[in-house]
């Protein structure tokens, strides 16, 4: 069964039984749980029916650096299309990263096999974004919590998968006789409840929840993250929180990081990057956030970037922002990549002049929106004769 406190067994049930350690998995359970160097993960573009040549490739994520902490909750923020969502599906090897190097619990993850990974995956599980097309409308409720069960040997039996597929949906907030129901049959908080079930199953020590409270009501929302925040103290659990709801992730988050364009623009912890944010970026996500009174909400100003987010297949070179910044500068923008640097305490941005925009050097001027043409595609081949 769930073994709720931090540290436990993975999979394990109450008597100690269908554990994973750290040992066996060949981790060393000291250090940063997660830890990403320079991770890169490319995706092929290719044109022509008969020859397939390669003309290019998205460049979803390129060179991200973090590391998350045991039982904490690191939250990633940035607009639709920065690689948010890339870089949780990279960090469980769903995807095989181009270049870099990725470190789960002490132990190097980038190549190793399926059956290398198998005992890991037990450890490290996600939760969708869209509630409804994560799970199978064909199967009942019972045989999609209890399917990580049965695929990783977990229980004696079926008396026994059924006992633990009835303690997951009640921990969840959900009865137990909704395990002979069907997905249909419930609605998008409840479905995202039986997909929270369904990762917490094999007691993972990491979670990536890939914008789980998106496609929710807001009321369903603030229980959704309660819900989150109450497994994560019962269970000692590892979040990812990927969203874009800058709201929600303050809420949750232990600190933050800012993405543009596949790349990270700003690191904080969560309190501070609310109160001192310093890339150009940041402050004009947050510009946008509401403010729950009238008056204070009347008198600021919205910060509105000019264009659109250039293509990944082509991003603009030094600084990714540049081309959309209200602060850029004729040096240094467009010819220098601005390194992630230390400016406090756990506060680091890529920005060459964070300082003296936050000082008021720096004035904020109108930019004139760059068209970006992305990738140009070759003229079409003839047919075969």
């Amino acid at each position: 069964m769930l073994q709720p406190h931090p540290g436990r067994g993975v999979g394990a049930d109450a008597g100690g039984r269908d554990r994973v350690s750290a040992t066996e998995a060949g981790t060393n359970g000291a250090g940063p749980l997660v830890e990403l160097d320079e991770v890169k993960q490319y995706f092929p573009i290719k044109s022509g029916l008969v020859l397939d040549r390669h003309i290019g490739d998205v460049r979803a994520v390129d060179g991200v650096s973090l590391t998350i902490g045991r039982g904490e909750t690191l939250g990633l923020v940035g607009e639709s299309g920065c690689g948010k969502s890339t870089v949780g599906r990279t960090i469980l090897r769903l995807y095989n990263p181009t270049a870099g190097r990725i470190v789960f619990d002490g132990r190097d993850i980038t190549r190793l096999g399926e059956g290398e990974l198998r005992p890991l995956r037990r450890r490290m599980q996600m939760v969708f974004q869209d509630p409804f097309a994560s799970l199978n409308p064909r199967h009942s409720v019972g045989r999609i919590v209890g399917e990580p069960l049965r695929t990783h040997g977990i229980g004696s039996g079926r008396r026994e998968t059924g006992a633990r597929v009835r303690e997951l949906l009640e921990t969840v907030g959900l009865p137990a006789d909704a395990a002979t129901r069907y997905p249909h049959e419930f609605s998008g908080g409840q479905r995202q409840r039986i997909g929270l079930a369904r990762a917490l199953a094999v007691n993972p020590d990491f979670i990536v929840a890939d914008e789980p409270v998106s496609a929710l009501d807001v009321s369903i929302q603030a229980q959704m993250i309660n819900l989150f925040e109450q497994l994560q103290e019962d269970f000692g659990l590892t979040y990812l929180f990927i969203a874009h709801d800058l709201a929600v992730v303050r809420h949750i988050s232990d600190r933050i990081v800012v993405m543009y364009l596949g790349s990270i623009m700003e690191v904080s912890p969560a309190e501070e990057l609310y109160d001192n944010p310093l890339h150009p970026y940041t402050v004009s996500l947050l510009s946008a956030v509401p403010i729950p009174d009238p008056v204070v909400e009347k008198q600021r100003k919205s910060i509105l970037l000019a264009g659109d987010v250039p293509s990944p297949a082509n991003p603009p070179s030094a600084c990714r922002f540049h081309t959309r910044c209200p602060y850029v500068q004729p040096t240094r923008c467009r010819d220098e990549v601005p390194p992630l640097r230390k400016i406090s305490t756990g506060h680091e941005v890529a920005c060459h002049w964070a300082e003296e925009i936050k000082a008021g050097q720096i004035q904020r001027h109108e930019l004139k929106p760059v068209f970006d043409p992305g990738i140009v595609e070759p003229a079409a081949e003839p047919p075969p004769t």
